[in-house]
């Protein structure tokens, strides 16, 4: 027998943008000099046409380290525009509303971020400071080195996402555990 009335239908997830064509993502360090450097790098270089990255810092030094911009010249992207600048560019009117921010470095997880235009997804995808790191000139290259791998995998692994099709609870997970894979495995940078 069929009943006259309302249909009830199941209630899609909600996904990030089904038909979205391109994505903002801010990479954010405490200083803005090296890891969020790189990685501003690495995704515009991979996630061409589909993703632009951008990178700032809570308390940014003012500079990028040069054994930062060397290892992406070690890796054939362009460094040009490449600069330390406040994560407050990217909070205000104006700014490119994003859809992700990933902490890369301890501090600026901790820290009291600002509120984002357009509430993007946030995950912390902590790499040791290749900054910190004291020893020979070779000791601090492969710092550098490890770090780019680090982050060139786990970019690697979230441009695999297929984002159109998951429901934000999905991606939330996903970029989180993201944020908990080691650089195994990682490719070495052409």
């Amino acid at each position: 027998m069929l009943r006259t009335g309302v249909l009830h239908a199941r209630r899609k997830p909600e996904t990030v943008n089904a038909m979205k064509a391109h994505y903002n993502v801010l990479f954010l360090c405490t200083g803005n000099s090296a890891r969020s450097i790189m990685a501003e790098a690495i995704l515009n270089r991979k996630g061409k046409p589909a993703f632009t990255a951008y990178s700032a810092g809570s308390r940014p030094g003012g500079r990028v380290r040069s054994e930062a911009l060397k290892q992406l010249e070690v890796a054939h992207l362009p460094t040009d525009g490449l600069r330390s600048k406040s994560w407050d560019e990217f909070a205000g009117p104006g700014a490119p509303q994003m859809d992700f921010v990933f902490t890369v470095c301890d501090n600026a997880a901790r820290e009291a971020c600002p509120l984002w235009p357009g509430q993007p997804m946030t995950a912390h995808w902590g790499v040791p400071d290749p900054a910190a790191v004291q020893g020979s000139p070779e000791q601090i290259a492969r710092a550098f080195r490890e770090a780019f791998l680090m982050l060139d995998r786990r970019i690697s692994l979230f441009l695999s996402l297929p984002l159109a099709s998951l429901d934000k609870m999905a991606i939330k997970k996903e970029i989180d555990n993201i944020g908990r894979s080691e650089s195994i495995g990682s490719v070495e940078p052409q």
